[in-house]
């Protein structure tokens, strides 16, 4: 387990931090494959609830390549917030270079109908020492 630094961003009341992780074990970087977990918190500071509808991750390696998903939620989950609440999920990311980098959007709707994309800040996904 090999932390890397985490990142924060607030957008309209919604604070969204992410720890990144290397895992050595399940990776194989002699046959090209770089694997990272990230640990997401999603913590609703604002006065009002809100829901999260889809993400959209942009993710770059380290040739400049970049790969875009989007989906409904996440990790299976549209986790409604009432004001102080937060929700915590791990996903992973294979890479196909020791390194590169995450960010992207949360699409967030409030009680009162009003949508809003919550900023994910960037955050890098390393082999630690950049070996290879």
């Amino acid at each position: 387990m090999l932390m890397s630094e985490p990142s924060e961003m607030v957008t309209n009341g919604v604070r969204v931090r992410v720890a990144p992780e290397f895992l050595p074990q399940q990776s194989d970087p002699t046959g090209g494959v770089w694997l990272h977990a990230y640990h997401v918190v999603i913590e609703n500071i604002g006065d009002v609830p809100v829901q999260l509808i889809s993400r959209h991750w942009v993710i770059t390696n380290a040739r400049g390549e970049v790969e875009h998903v989007r989906g409904p939620g996440v990790v299976g989950h549209q986790p409604m917030l009432q004001q102080g609440e937060a929700f915590q999920y791990t996903s992973g990311c294979p890479l196909d270079t020791s390194m590169g980098t995450m960010h992207g959007t949360f699409r967030m709707v409030r009680d009162d109908g009003v949508t809003f994309d919550a900023e994910i800040a960037p955050f890098t996904l390393s082999e630690p020492f950049g070996l290879n």
